[in-house]
C-alpha cells in the first residue's frame, strides 16, 4: 500500500492533528514500513498452529462475594472531606 499527500492529509484531519510538509514524508515513511512488516506477517504459512491464547477458553477465578463492614474506615474517609454531615459527603448542587 502507498501513501500520498492526499491519504495522509485525510488521515491527519481525521485524527485532528497538523502536519508540516516534513512531518508528511517522515509520516509516509513510517507508515510504509509498517504497512510493509504487516504484510511479511501476513505471509506467513500458519495452518496447523494453535492460537497460543484464547479468551473464549479461559475462565475468570471466582471468588466469593464478602460483605464486610467497617464503621471505623468510613469515619476515617470522612475526616478528609471539606464538608460532612452524618456519615455523607456534601457536594455542590450540580443540576438544577
Amino acid at each position: 500500500m502507498t501513501f500520498d499527500a492526499a491519504l495522509l492529509n485525510k488521515l491527519a484531519g481525521l485524527s485532528g492533528i497538523v502536519l508540516e510538509n516534513e512531518e508528511l514524508e517522515r509520516s509516509k515513511k513510517h507508515l510504509s514500513e509498517i504497512v510493509d512488516f504487516v504484510e511479511n506477517i501476513n505471509a506467513l504459512d500458519l495452518e496447523g498452529i494453535p492460537a497460543s491464547f484464547n479468551p473464549l477458553d479461559s475462565k475468570l477465578p471466582m471468588r466469593d462475594d464478602v460483605v464486610e463492614s467497617n464503621p471505623e474506615i468510613a469515619k476515617s474517609i470522612l475526616e478528609n472531606a471539606p464538608s460532612k454531615e452524618d456519615n455523607f459527603f456534601i457536594v455542590p448542587k450540580i443540576i438544577e
